[in-house]
C-alpha cells in the first residue's frame, strides 16, 4: 500500500507537500504515511483514491486494477 501511494504521487509529478496539503495533512505526516509509519485513515484513503481516480482496493493492493468501480 505504501509503495502505491507513492508511485502515484510519483506518477502525478508530485512532491509530499503538495499532496499533503491537498489532504489537509502536514508533509511529515503525508511522508509517515508513506513509509508506513502511520497507518492512513479511512478518510485520507478515500481522499487518495478521489483524487488518483483509483479505487481504495488499487491502494491497499486487493486488485491491480486501478479503475474505481463508480
Amino acid at each position: 500500500m505504501y509503495v502505491r501511494i507513492r508511485n502515484l504521487r510519483e506518477d502525478a509529478d508530485m512532491t509530499q507537500t503538495e499532496i499533503a496539503k491537498i489532504l489537509n495533512c502536514s508533509q511529515r505526516v503525508y511522508s509517515n504515511y508513506e513509509r508506513g509509519e502511520l497507518d492512513i485513515p479511512t478518510d485520507i484513503l478515500i481522499k487518495l483514491a478521489n483524487f488518483h481516480n483509483v479505487s481504495v482496493d488499487y491502494i491497499l493492493g486487493r486488485t491491480n486494477n486501478k479503475k474505481t468501480n463508480l
